[in-house]
């Protein structure tokens, strides 16, 4: 029968598993540096130093590229939030403290190479980039007030604890890789490309941490776990949530592969799930067992969305090609 236990009682029999796991992390990680990713010969004074402030005429990534590259940097920008999140849910002492400085200290270094690359290069309009930051991380960011709704019904604000941190940081974890990488893609320069590899790296290592420790977890209460997961994937998004232009650089990600609905649930939510064996396992009680059908009802609903929306896509897509043959007939 699976056991209901205390936030402090699973921590502690997790802890074995935090640090085997933090251990695992430091002998397979391998060391890098922010500042040999950047082109720092590209670089060249702003006004305010005798030199040229920002012109768009001096991008050279499309609108795509640019609109993730941001994307990205401003969910790595509101690393404080997460860090405070999992300090508050896990614990500073021992081995939780240990991983979570160490996660901590290796994500900061995401925001300060990409941040490095775009003004180097000035892809983008570094006051607007500097506005939005301050805005985003003034606001922060913490999954602990996701609103869950439940087939159109009425909404109830969900607390999340140490499972469900657990469970979220996971997901965001590979979501943010898939995010990262495709970016890299899109960017039409290997020196972009070579960085985001490299940040999405750190990422699937993140998230095989976070992934072995829910998976003891679910060894040790499986209907605690099971229900974390559940709920998680119920109401999931991405840690940008929120921040400017969010919605219109989401579906211009979506639209063009960088991260949409089917990556979403093939690249992220089926992998984690598989390597659980959700579907398989045996030993739910009645919560574990009601929560993984609910799940599997959430999963054929997402089916269902990523079906719709590359329909919608691909329409949108044709009628973009088309109106640029038009317009280059013209010509």
């Amino acid at each position: 029968m699976s056991r209901n236990l205390t936030k402090l009682e699973m921590m502690m029999e997790l802890e074995p598993v935090v640090e085997r796991e933090v251990n695992r992390h430091l002998t397979t990680s391998k060391e890098w540096f922010p500042h040999e990713y950047v082109p720092w010969a590209e670089g060249r004074n702003f006004a305010t130093m005798d030199g040229t402030d920002w012109d768009p005429s001096q991008s050279e990534l499309s609108d795509v590229a640019r609109a993730a590259l941001v994307t990205n940097l401003l969910t790595e920008d509101n690393l404080p939030s997460y860090h405070r999140e999992l300090a508050e849910n896990t614990s500073l002492d021992g081995a939780w403290g240990t991983w979570v400085g160490r996660w901590t200290a290796e994500e900061n270094r995401h925001s300060t190479a990409i941040r490095d690359y775009l003004l180097v290069t000035r892809s983008v309009d570094p006051i607007a980039l500097e506005n939005a930051r301050l805005g985003f991380v003034s606001d922060g960011y913490s999954p602990s007030h996701m609103v869950l709704t439940r087939g159109g019904n009425a909404t109830h604000l969900m607390d999340i604890g140490f499972l469900h941190t657990v469970s979220y940081v996971t997901f965001q974890e590979l979501a943010t890789r898939v995010s990262h990488r495709n970016t890299g893609r899109v960017c039409n320069d290997p020196i972009a490309d070579r960085l985001l590899q490299r940040v999405s790296a750190d990422e699937n290592l993140h998230m095989i941490f976070y992934r072995n420790l829910l998976q003891a977890a679910l060894d040790l209460t499986p209907d605690q776990a099971m229900s974390a997961v559940a709920d998680i994937l119920f109401v999931f998004e991405m840690p940008g949530a929120g921040m400017p232009d969010w919605r219109r650089n989401g579906v211009l990600m979506a639209k063009h592969g960088i991260y949409d609905v089917r990556q979403h649930i093939e690249e992220v939510v089926m992998p984690v799930l598989r390597k659980w064996n959700i579907f398989e396992r045996n030993d739910f009680g009645e919560v574990g067992e009601r929560k993984r059908d609910e799940l599997a009802a959430t999963l054929a609903k997402l089916h269902k969305d990523c079906a719709k929306f590359e329909e919608q896509r691909d329409r949108a897509l044709a009628r973009e090609a088309k109106r640029r043959e038009t317009v280059g007939a013209n010509l």
